[in-house]
């Protein structure tokens, strides 16, 4: 059994929280609320995330899809914008809404996927080399720059958004990463089916 996959995508499965480190040094961490639930309708490993900011958890700053899955041999994380996103706000907590999301709400992110490996009881990832991880922030186009360290209870991540022709930095952590502590599981919500394709 691939239980190298079954438990990235258990320990993705919970919510998440950097509420000791923005209440430590607020000037610098913004309180932030990051949430990843399986959506048994889709494709075996399919999580919905929603990050969002604590005084407004309604309305998330990013919304996507991932799905985890062994490539060649290598873990990755497939990367999916939603269309028309705001359909699915506060889906992760709404189960109706996180049941309506259909393959043909989902576009896949070109150069956005994760490269993972296995590192002590955990994971750590980045996005996948080649500068083409467009996103657009603030009217300026920057690609993205990317990276996580998961453990057992917490997890890390740093975004920074560079100028395509330049390279130089235009936004994300001048201060260093954000420091989540787990909140919540929803590694009961993983359908046992998934378990078999990740046999596979």
């Amino acid at each position: 059994m691939d239980n190298s996959l079954a438990r990235l995508v258990r320990m993705l499965s919970a919510g998440f929280s950097n509420q000791h480190q923005a209440f430590e040094n607020p000037p610098l961490f913004a309180h932030i609320l990051v949430k990843f639930r399986p959506l048994p309708q889709l494709a075996p490993g399919s999580l919905l995330l929603e990050q969002s900011y604590a005084i407004n958890p309604v309305a998330p700053y990013r919304i996507r899809v991932l799905r985890p899955e062994r490539r060649d041999g290598q873990l990755v994380i497939h990367n999916h914008a939603l269309h028309d996103e705001q359909r699915f706000w506060g889906a992760v907590e709404d189960p109706e809404r996180r049941a309506a999301i259909q393959d043909h709400d989902l576009r896949l992110l070109e150069g956005c996927t994760y490269v993972v490996r296995e590192e002590g009881e955990g994971f750590v990832g980045e996005v996948e080399p080649g500068c083409r991880c467009l996103v657009e922030r603030k009217g300026a186009i920057a690609y993205l720059v990317s990276s996580f360290s998961l453990a057992p209870g917490r997890m890390e991540t740093i975004d920074r958004g560079h100028d395509p022709q330049t390279h130089e930095q235009l936004w994300g952590a001048l201060a260093g990463c954000f420091e989540f502590a787990q909140t919540h599981d929803y590694s009961d919500e993983i359908p046992a089916a998934w378990q078999e394709s990740f046999a596979g």
